[in-house]
């Protein structure tokens, strides 16, 4: 027989090992079964992320003098989700990243989700379109590439949208394409002057104030104006962003487009895509 403190020490191992065991499956089969992330896992991800993590990553993830970029940092994003789960359970020892030992498995589990959303890395990976189809779309039929700029190619009047994807969900990007009516930002509203001298330029308001106006025409070339020496300055009510889209592009094509859109990134990386479930072959 073993003396009465080795066989403690067998049975403690024992113990701590089949409960480290169940803790693992009880987590990987917390993450099979759970459907997509709604709304109450997301609240409570929030929660836990602002009571535990803001305080020194930010309440966007995105650092502070405390802690490191959680957000947009390629090397956090590419983490999976167990990884991700066992730094916030154990810590990662040498930084001021400490354990959170007190944390439930369905908290860390909705703290990933949260993460995640911060990341851009949300249920809209779920591609529901082939983003190879949307960069056709986008530089082409759509002529979304006439007025903005992707990972540096494309015009400049309109927002750059390299990073639009990582922020909003499918389905934010899709009613953003298809809106009717539109109000444009501050800095894309267009105008149409008329100088002293009968030159007409029309382009986007970028700066204003009381006594003088500057122009961005299409040509990219800006002009500078007193408003005392305008013959006309009139605001033109329809935005630059066609608001026909719904029409015009089919519904397999906005498809393409949001998925093309969700995956590109400014350093030139694509966020890990998963087919739908029932996609065929």
């Amino acid at each position: 027989m073993f003396p009465i403190r080795r066989s403690c020490h067998y049975l403690l191992a024992a113990s701590l090992s089949l409960w480290i065991t169940n803790a693992c499956l009880c987590f990987a089969q917390h993450n099979r079964s759970s459907g997509p992330r709604n709304q109450t896992s997301s609240a409570q991800g929030r929660n836990v992320f602002n009571s535990s993590c803001a305080g020194c990553h930010g309440l966007d993830g995105r650092g502070s003098d405390k802690a490191v970029n959680i957000s947009s940092n390629a090397r956090t994003r590419h983490l999976s989700d167990a990884e991700l789960s066992g730094i916030i359970l154990n810590g990662l020892p040498g930084t001021g990243m400490p354990a959170f030992h007190t944390l439930t498995a369905g908290q860390v589990h909705a703290l990933v989700a949260y993460l995640r959303l911060l990341q851009g890395k949300t249920e809209a990976r779920n591609l529901r379109g082939d983003p190879k189809r949307g960069k056709e779309v986008f530089f082409g039929k759509g002529e979304c590439a006439n007025c903005h700029t992707l990972s540096g190619q494309g015009g400049f009047l309109g927002p750059d949208l390299s990073a639009y994807g990582s922020s909003a969900s499918s389905e934010a990007i899709r009613d953003e394409i298809v809106r009717s009516q539109r109000i444009p930002a501050r800095g894309y509203r267009r105008a149409a002057v008329v100088t002293a001298d009968g030159n007409r330029f029309e382009g986007l308001v970028r700066n204003e104030d009381n006594f003088s106006v500057q122009l961005q025409t299409a040509d990219g070339s800006f002009h500078f104006f007193q408003k005392s020496e305008l013959r006309n300055f009139d605001r033109l009510e329809p935005s630059l962003m066609p608001t026909n889209y719904g029409e015009r592009l089919s519904a397999g094509e906005l498809d393409d487009l949001v998925s093309f859109l969700l995956v590109a990134s400014p350093d030139g990386t694509r966020a890990p895509l998963r087919k739908r479930e029932d996609d065929s072959e």
